[in-house]
């Protein structure tokens, strides 16, 4: 569940940008970003096998429940605030390559303005495998708007995520986000 969780909040920073020879950086402004970020799953994530066994049945009904009733409610939408920084924008997005896992990108798309990226990711340790694309479009430099997909598995469960979001640059400084 942890790269689950990894993988869908590096997804959910619509501002990054990844850097590498084959990726161009997002012509933005620099500074603070208001994002608006609504997702929506389907099934149940692919927790590893040693980690369910450590919860009793009523525990592991409780998360089954809890994961059913926030599913029901449907895509909700959140709005968070970010610092966008020149470090931030050239950081290259690995995917959780620093662990066990291993990811593949490819560049769809990659200009000033809009990017277009597919991944597999693998992690042996959990057998855990991960796909998706990430869409993001540069609408103006204070203007950007994205969506994304990701499906993930372990031979037991498997989750889908959808994402959409929208972020405006709010001005130069970031203040305590820094």
């Amino acid at each position: 569940m942890r790269n689950v969780i990894f993988l869908a909040t590096a997804l959910l920073m619509p501002l990054a940008s990844w850097a590498a020879d084959d990726i161009k950086p997002l012509g933005v402004k620099l500074g603070l970003w208001e994002s608006m970020v609504t997702t929506q799953t389907s099934g149940m994530p692919p927790i590893p096998e040693e980690v369910l066994s450590k919860l009793s049945p009523d525990q592991r009904a409780r998360m089954e429940e809890a994961m059913k009733a926030r599913q029901a409610k449907g895509a909700q939408p959140r709005t968070n605030k970010s610092c966008l920084t020149k470090e931030s924008l050239d950081k290259a997005m690995t995917f959780g390559n620093e662990g066990n896992q291993s990811c593949k990108r490819t560049v769809m798309t990659s200009n000033s303005s809009k990017q277009e990226i597919r991944f597999e990711c693998s992690d042996e340790r959990t057998n855990i495998k991960s796909t998706g694309t990430m869409h993001v479009e540069a609408l103006n430099s204070e203007n950007v708007k994205g969506s994304g997909q990701v499906s993930s598995g372990n031979g037991t469960n498997s989750m889908n995520i959808q994402i959409s979001f929208s972020a405006k640059w709010l001005g130069s400084d970031c203040g305590a986000l820094k």
